[in-house]
């Protein structure tokens, strides 16, 4: 990348970031309007609210209409259902995932009807008390944003990418008051382990601050939620009791990811139009509504008395089991809204049960529950404490936040692995790295496909995207010049070794009478030379006659073992 270039990147950044702002803006400002008339007027609830945004810890609930909180929250579904499956099916769900999808698969295009869109559906879902947070709509409105300012300005992929990370950063910022954490937040989600996409990292940062401060002149700069800054962790007890709380968030953490995709699956698997399933995802919150209250919208003044230790102890288990699944039926039902202040949620209430189970400070455990808890589920743990940090003011706390995280996401990764569990992560677009990200392969077979340039008689520049990301993801061969199709694909078992001459031809290896250009083995191109084996697994890169390729196709699986995961979950989607 030119200096050019950087320096008009870094205006797009604060650009953004002012977008960013006012989005959030726009956004908080529906919400609070579907709320008002909906929730508070009609069905007779008020949730706590911030008193750092207009708000009050005191909640009202009206007894005699508790069929109308379900009425309110079953037509929400419906009309947010409804418009999202009519539209841009793409908007459905918890937002953050569709703009981390975008950037492994189409190289961060999103299109332009799913950013009003998630504005709309999603002030419809949380408004009328479905159990969601506010940082998905954000993030996929200000990641759509930047998509299609990259759109107009006819960037290369490579610069809409990064305007999608920026987007989301700003957008996120906006709204959590977290102009670091949101900035990490935004290169370190795209990967499920610990990668980050460090190039975006000065652009993010630059496009959040911005809007972090433009923000403030709406909601001021004070942090989120209101926490002594005298909190101090000095004693030995109370950091084996952090470790305690450490390790009950990763167990959370290994649960929560998969209670929340189950009941998708669930969801996926009833025969009806997925326009009416997040009515009866609703209906399931409504239901557990009557019982728990607190399980209705955003929870962020749940939150803040968690934080202040004015829950009854033994209420806080059960409010944690009633939040997980009514978190789950309002997004895993198609619902729009998203998954962080949901999982703050159950953080809090975790820290605080612990809390008040050992006679420590509501306040310590409550904060460091809530960045151990989202860390460990969603595999953000750096980002995440420093966003949960920066939300409650509490820097004194950096340091037993940060052990208490590290154990929660290491405990959860190690589980996890252990137990081979199907949902690793509240995200499931991540991808393990970025070898397995299909954008980042796309360039890695351009690249290794100039080194056969003379063979090829083509320029692999020319090749087109798309077609490549099929040819990655569902083996789908690519017709070249001379009469010849490149083919990838993953083998179904081994093959023995190649230590006869006649099987190979100067440097490279032939797999029955087609050339093997590479392999991808572990994460990694490898360009097989003669006396190699191949294994189960291997996926080849090839070139062939298309009559040799339809013959050896019997010896490849139908779809990529390492790149067709984000394809696979798109398809999904696609038929739910």
């Amino acid at each position: 990348m030119n200096e050019k270039n950087k320096r008009i990147l870094l205006l797009d950044s604060v650009l953004l970031g002012v977008v960013g702002a006012f989005g959030a803006q726009v956004f908080l400002f529906f919400l609070n309007l579907v709320e008002h008339y909906s929730a508070v007027l009609t069905a007779g609830y008020n949730s706590p609210g911030l008193p750092g945004i207009v708000g009050t810890l005191i909640q009202t609930v009206s007894h005699s209409r508790h069929f109308m909180v379900i009425a309110v929250i079953v037509f929400g579904g419906l009309v947010s259902g409804i418009l999202v499956y009519t539209i841009a099916p793409e908007a459905e769900g918890h937002g953050t995932d569709t703009a981390v999808r975008a950037f492994h698969r189409t190289g961060g295009l999103i299109r332009a009807c799913v950013t009003p869109l998630k504005i709309i559906a999603s002030a419809l879902t949380i408004g009328t008390g479905g159990a969601a947070g506010r940082e998905g709509p954000t993030a996929l409105f200000s990641a759509g944003i930047g998509s299609i300012y990259a759109t107009i300005k006819k960037s290369s992929n490579r610069d809409r990418r990064l305007l999608v990370l920026v987007g989301m950063a700003a957008g996120l910022s906006a709204i959590f008051k977290s102009p670091i954490g949101t900035a990490i937040f935004a290169v370190e989600v795209l990967y499920g382990e610990m990668e980050f996409e460090a190039s975006a990292l000065v652009y993010t940062l630059l496009g959040s601050v911005v809007a972090y401060m433009v923000s403030g002149f709406f909601v001021g700069w004070q942090p989120l939620f209101e926490v002594s800054q005298n909190l101090l962790v000095t004693d030995p007890k109370t950091i084996f009791y952090l470790l305690i709380l450490g390790g009950a968030s990763g167990l959370v953490g290994v649960i929560l990811p998969n209670v929340f995709y189950g009941i998708r699956d669930f969801f996926h698997s009833i025969p009806i139009a997925p326009h009416f399933k997040p009515a009866i995802g609703a209906l399931c919150v409504g239901l557990i509504a009557i019982a728990f209250p607190q399980v209705l919208g955003g929870g962020y003044g749940w939150i803040q008395k968690a934080i202040d230790g004015q829950i009854f102890i033994w209420l806080l288990p059960a409010i944690i089991v009633a939040k997980m699944f009514a978190f789950s039926f309002t997004v895993s039902s198609g619902g729009s809204g998203g998954v962080f202040a949901p999982s703050l949620f159950l953080g809090a209430f975790l820290g605080s049960f612990l809390a008040l189970l050992f006679h420590q400070s509501s306040a310590i455990f409550a904060m460091i529950g809530m960045a151990a808890v989202f860390g460990a589920a969603a595999r953000v743990p750096i980002a995440t404490v420093i966003m949960v940090t920066e939300m409650t003011g509490g820097y004194r706390l950096l340091a037993p936040a940060a052990l208490t995280v590290l154990l929660a996401y290491l405990l959860q990764v190690s589980l996890v692995s252990m137990f081979n569990l199907k949902y690793k992560s509240l995200y499931e677009a991540q991808v393990p790295d970025r070898s397995f990200s299909p954008v980042h392969q796309i360039d890695e077979l351009r690249n290794i496909l100039s080194f056969y340039t003379p063979k090829l008689s083509l320029n692999p520049k020319r090749i087109n995207r798309i077609d490549l990301l099929s040819l990655l993801e569902s083996s789908i061969p690519i017709d070249i010049p001379n009469g010849k199709q490149i083919f990838f694909g993953s083998l179904k078992n081994n093959y023995p070794k190649f230590d006869d001459d006649s099987k190979c031809e100067l440097f490279y290896m032939k797999y029955k009478d087609a050339e093997v250009m590479a392999m991808f083995r572990d994460g990694s191109w490898i360009y097989p030379q003669c006396g190699i084996d191949l294994q189960k697994g291997d996926e080849l890169l090839l070139i062939g006659r298309p009559d040799v390729i339809d013959r050896i196709r019997i010896d490849f699986n139908s779809v990529s073992r390492s790149f067709s995961q984000l394809s696979l979950q798109q398809q999904k989607l696609n038929q739910s």
